[in-house]
């Protein structure tokens, strides 16, 4: 692998000064907000202490007093409800949060999750004419829908009122889905003030605005808790309003009473729920519940958190687990298939990877992607062929808009869509060749070499010294981290080993270093033995750029660096 660029992020160092003694922070957290965009103290304030008054009123949203209205005749009628839910992680957290709230409130409700390979991606209209069939009057999507104008159609024409709850992005030539209301933020004409809500998140919004009418607001903060995990393992923003719903919901994880959701907590090794962050719902809960879709049938994901027994709870949560062991071994065997196809000149001469087999497992193929992009530091679609269709998970890099590079390849597709960062299509397996050379078109319009160069981006340069334990707890406050608040990269020169490093697991070192003041620095390079990676002479002065954990045994806090990159300077002799 080639030497990583290191960006150093500039700051005023009068200014974080001035911002440090209005807050009562150190200098340090204080530049490391001005970075981040909150360099006034008013912003800051509010970027450090997310609460309940903090979310915004659900009825900006455009479609929420119809869907309300809606539900509201239902359960006063007890008209019966169906919840479709997407099969993700984002969708299924959707569907369990307005399956149990519908139920508080004593509606007549059922659910509908899609089988990934038995019915595919979004609103079907067979599921809608069973849904009729069986006597719904109304559907409530969750995390799908925006661009399903087909079977929405049908429905209109059959008696059938769908209230649309998404916040993918909507095909805009076609205008808004024909549906009875659509709440999704990025809708046009929607003046909703923070348009990076998850799906759950959305579905949130509505839970909200309907308690409120029944007069039961105060419950609204129970559902956090399961939204904060679709939010973080759906990758969404946490900056506004996701940043404080996952901040609200973290506190409360402890408190959970929710059978499912304690026996996940427990299952994935998170004790009972106290100190958890960000990361434990984005890396330990989260790849739990998104292994039932890509594995298995999905709806496993929402009987866990709607059952009210404990041994069913513990049953499902295992079944989870085990689901997730298998993903993790399947997507091994497709990455490196994958990587296999590609010859290593191709992919770094071109700005997006493109890559096709055979009967490669659809549920792991986005992860697969993830993986490639994050590699090569690009662009990837991975494809899975199956007989005359091929369908395919794409992941971008921050600097490309993969909607945008599918969108002018459109007529390609039998259908896509998605996120900037992340969309799947369905295509001809004759098509894919054409495919990969219009793409690659559309990314070298819009990248630069120095976009593909992997690269560390530096928040701030710190002296041995100023690495401290105390530092460490203070920057808890920019928490929970993750896209769009990451966790800070620090870089600090001169550092030496103060003994021979050592490896574990035959993939990490343990690194003890030390500055001019020689107080030892525990380290840890996860990965760096990995084939591909070429790890540095650590005999030399130490240029580290890292992240800092801490981390909780028997009550006991100890520091560790998280090494992101290494470089050393050979002493002279």
């Amino acid at each position: 692998m080639k030497a990583k660029r290191w960006i150093v992020r500039g700051h005023n160092a009068d200014d974080a000064a001035s911002l440090a003694r209005v807050l009562g922070v150190s200098p340090i957290l204080a530049a490391l907000l001005i970075n981040r965009g909150y360099g006034d103290a008013s912003s800051a304030r509010t970027f450090l202490t997310p609460g309940y008054d903090q979310l915004h009123e659900p009825y900006l949203m455009l479609g929420m007093k119809e869907a309300v209205e809606r539900l509201q005749h239902a359960l006063n009628t007890g008209e019966p409800i169906l919840i479709y839910g997407d099969y993700d992680v984002d969708g299924t957290t959707g569907t369990a949060i307005l399956l149990r709230a519908l139920k508080l409130l004593g509606a007549r409700v059922g659910f509908h999750v899609p089988h990934r390979f038995t019915e595919g991606y979004g609103i079907q209209q067979a599921a809608l004419e069973k849904a009729v069939a069986d006597g719904y009057k109304l559907v409530v999507s969750v995390d799908c829908g925006i661009r399903a104008h087909a079977p929405l159609h049908w429905a209109r024409d059959n008696g059938l009122d769908v209230i649309i709850t998404d916040h993918h992005l909507p095909d805009e030539t076609d205008g808004a889905p024909p549906a009875f209301a659509v709440l999704n933020p990025n809708q046009k004409g929607c003046e909703y003030p923070d348009k990076n809500l998850a799906g759950v998140g959305v579905a949130f919004k509505l839970v909200h605005a309907l308690f409120r009418e029944r007069g039961r607001e105060a419950q609204v903060a129970a559902f956090m808790k399961v939204v904060a995990i679709g939010t973080v393992a759906d990758v969404a923003k946490l900056t506004g309003e996701n940043r404080t719903i996952v901040a609200l919901g973290l506190k409360d994880l402890a408190k959970a009473a929710n059978p499912g959701l304690r026996a996940l907590i427990d299952v994935a090794g998170c004790g009972d729920g106290t100190g958890m962050t960000a990361y434990d719902l984005g890396f330990r809960l989260g790849p739990r519940i998104n292994a039932a879709g890509r594995m298995d049938a999905a709806s496993a994901v929402v009987e866990l958190f709607d059952t009210r027994d404990s041994a069913e709870a513990r049953r499902l949560a295992e079944h989870l687990d085990a689901r997730n062991e298998e993903r993790k071994t399947v997507q091994q065997q497709i990455i490196d298939l994958a990587v296999a196809e590609l010859e290593e000149g191709a992919a770094n001469d071109s700005f997006v990877t493109v890559v096709a087999g055979d009967g490669w497992h659809r549920g792991v193929i986005g992860i697969a992607a993830s993986k490639i992009a994050e590699r090569l530091n690009r662009p990837c679609v991975v494809l899975s062929v199956d007989g005359d269709v091929a369908h395919g998970s794409g992941r971008s890099i921050e600097a490309y808009h993969l909607l945008n590079g599918l969108t002018a390849c459109s007529d390609l597709f039998e259908k896509f869509g998605g996120h900037s960062h992340a969309a799947g299509i369905t295509i001809r397996p004759e098509r894919i060749a054409e495919f990969r050379r219009r793409l690659n078109e559309h990314a070298a319009s819009c990248l630069t070499p120095d976009d593909l160069e992997h690269s560390v981006v530096i928040d701030l340069e710190l002296p041995a010294e100023s690495v401290t334990f105390a530092m460490a707890r203070e920057l808890q406050a920019l928490e929970p981290f993750g896209a769009g608040n990451p966790t800070p990269v620090f870089a600090t020169r001169n550092l030496r080993c103060l003994s021979e490093p050592v490896l574990l697991k035959e993939r990490h070192l343990r690194l003890r270093l030390a500055g001019p003041q020689n107080r030892p620095l525990e380290a840890i390079w996860f990965n760096c033995t990995e084939p591909g990676r070429q790890t540095p002479n650590l005999n030399g002065s130490i240029e580290l750029a890292y992240t800092i954990e801490l981390s909780a045994f028997n009550n006991e806090y100890r520091m560790q660096l998280n090494v992101v990159d290494c470089r050393t300077v050979e002493l002279s002799t």
